[in-house]
């Protein structure tokens, strides 16, 4: 699996340091605390991270 190196910040996050960072890939999203990165990432395939998309509009 390849993974891009962009984190990006989670729209829905606030302008404070509580914030969860995505990555996508061809295979799905990883996504990781900020606070926390040393902790790693929860990595999602696509039906999983597309379905999770979906149910937030």
């Amino acid at each position: 699996m390849k993974s891009s190196t962009n984190w990006h910040k989670s729209s829905y996050s606030s302008t404070g340091s509580n914030c969860v960072e995505a990555r996508e890939h061809t295979c799905g999203a990883d996504v990781r605390d900020t606070q926390n990165r040393a902790a790693g990432h929860l990595t999602f395939p696509s039906s999983e991270w597309l379905a999770a998309l979906a149910a937030e509009k």
